[in-house]
């Protein structure tokens, strides 16, 4: 297979496994309208186990050049979603030096990671993975963007830690984020707190006796989610 045609290939197989019902109910449900989060996002219409396998397909047959090509020139959003899961799959093979580089092009096009979706099938595995035995700090300057996808990229990253009994970051991150105005962080910091609250619901608990006054409701309910249903209603008291 000749490197030239690659992206021609992709883009072609993807096309192929569209359909314009699916593109026009994606653009809806991934709110592209104007004045939502992603307005002006163009979708081809394809199911997720698709791309999956597009961006399995090939992802050793194209070079990381022609990957952030996809990622940076696409106009359609499972376009640089399968350039996303490439990178994605690129690095759980890599050695220690292309797995700094992916890191590197992840976080350099975060302009491009633009939708919730993008951030949390991806951000786990390259961000979280490669900082796990790292200086986290740049996850702490993410929290602090004005971008509403870094911000997200900050906390979902922390779920890879969470998987390794660490959980110290998902709870200092969250408590950044706390204050935060957008639905989709308070959404994802309380998802991150009750997927830590299972590995040490004592720590969650702290936590929220801490902080339960400065986050939003629906950060709470996300958070209190497996909580015995007396435990629910008393956090929602307060």
């Amino acid at each position: 297979m000749k490197k030239i045609n690659i992206l021609e290939k992709i883009n072609k197989e993807l096309r192929a496994k569209s359909t314009p019902a699916r593109a026009k109910s994606s653009a809806w449900y991934f709110k592209t309208g104007k004045g939502q989060y992603a307005e002006g996002d163009k979708f081809l219409g394809l199911i997720m186990p698709d791309q999956r396998n597009i961006a399995k397909k090939y992802a050793f047959l194209i070079t990381l050049k022609d990957t952030v090509t996809l990622l940076q020139k696409s106009k359609y959003h499972e376009q640089r979603m399968t350039a996303l899961l490439i990178l994605q799959e690129k690095y759980k093979k890599s050695d220690t030096e292309e797995q700094k580089q992916i890191f590197d092009i992840y976080l350099a096009n975060t302009k491009f990671v633009n939708n919730w979706d993008l951030v949390d099938i991806t951000c786990k595995n390259i961000v979280g993975a490669h900082l796990f035995d790292k200086n986290k700090e740049i996850l702490y300057n993410l929290a602090k963007s004005n971008v509403l996808w870094e911000k997200r990229i900050a906390i979902i990253s922390t779920f890879y830690f969470i998987s390794k009994n660490k959980l110290a970051d998902t709870f200092r991150i969250a408590k950044i984020l706390l204050l935060d105005k957008h639905d989709l962080i308070h959404k994802a910091v309380g998802w991150a707190l009750r997927e830590a609250g299972k590995k040490d619901p004592v720590m969650l608990k702290e936590f929220l006796n801490k902080n339960i006054y400065k986050m939003s409701r629906t950060t709470l309910r996300y958070a209190i989610e497996r909580f015995s249903e007396p435990e629910r209603k008393n956090y929602l008291k307060l």
